[in-house]
């Protein structure tokens, strides 16, 4: 492992301060970095426990996804983020199936799973860490369904908009309408439909391949 994964590493990793030195070793020892192109399943039923992901670059899709080819997107992940359900074999009553997907190019470390599980029995700030990370990401996931059961669409693709030009720090949404609708659990044609009334009400501008917010604070108002 270089310097820069190590780096990336203890600033993912909170607990780090607290691992013995034989902790710290046996973790670095067992770290292995994986590239995967745009478009690949990262997880899945199939491979369930693949072991712990730390986001180096790049971006990840976590799903779920239904009998009749349905996705519903719970969250997405970023750089120096961390999954944990790539390990779900870690935590206790996972019943459902994720999917992960790489949304672009995308480099990952990957902890051996045997390996964390190992760290988390013997030392309670992995094992808070465990937990405390994938509480938040259910709140995320939470967030998620609220807003497909109690929001109409247009509050839904207002929120979304926003969102995304929070998180890119730009009013330029580089997405098509196929994304946005994968990334909201919609049918394109409802996602098309909804931004050409957006953009008759002067809220948004469309182009090829992206969508540019003109009046944000309306968008919010409609929130």
């Amino acid at each position: 492992m270089d310097k820069e994964d190590e780096f990336i590493l203890k600033s993912a990793f909170y607990f780090w301060d607290n691992l013995c030195e034989e902790e710290k070793t046996l973790l670095l020892e067992n770290v292995s970095e994986v590239h995967y192109k745009k478009g690949s399943n990262v997880h899945s039923a199939d491979n369930d426990c693949i072991g712990v992901m730390i986001i180096k670059s790049g971006e990840l899709r976590t799903y779920i996804l239904s009998e009749e080819g349905k996705e519903i997107t719970l969250y997405r992940l970023n750089a120096g983020e961390v999954c944990i359900l790539s390990a779900s074999c870690l935590i206790n009553n996972i019943s459902f199936d994720v999917h992960i997907d790489a949304e672009i190019e995308t480099d990952i470390l990957l902890i051996n799973s045997f390996i964390f599980s190992k760290l988390q029995s013997q030392n309670i700030y992995v094992e808070n860490f465990a937990l405390h990370t994938t509480v938040d990401k259910f709140s995320d996931v939470m967030w998620a369904m609220q807003q497909i059961l109690f929001l109409s669409f247009d509050k839904r693709l207002a929120s979304f908009l926003i969102d995304e030009a929070v998180k890119t720090n730009s009013d330029d949404i580089k997405l098509t309408h196929e994304q946005i609708a994968k990334y909201m659990g919609s049918a394109r044609e409802v996602v098309t439909r909804m931004l050409n009334h957006f953009e008759n009400d002067g809220l948004v501008e469309l182009y090829r391949g992206g969508v540019f917010i003109k009046d944000k604070q309306k968008l919010r108002k409609m929130i």
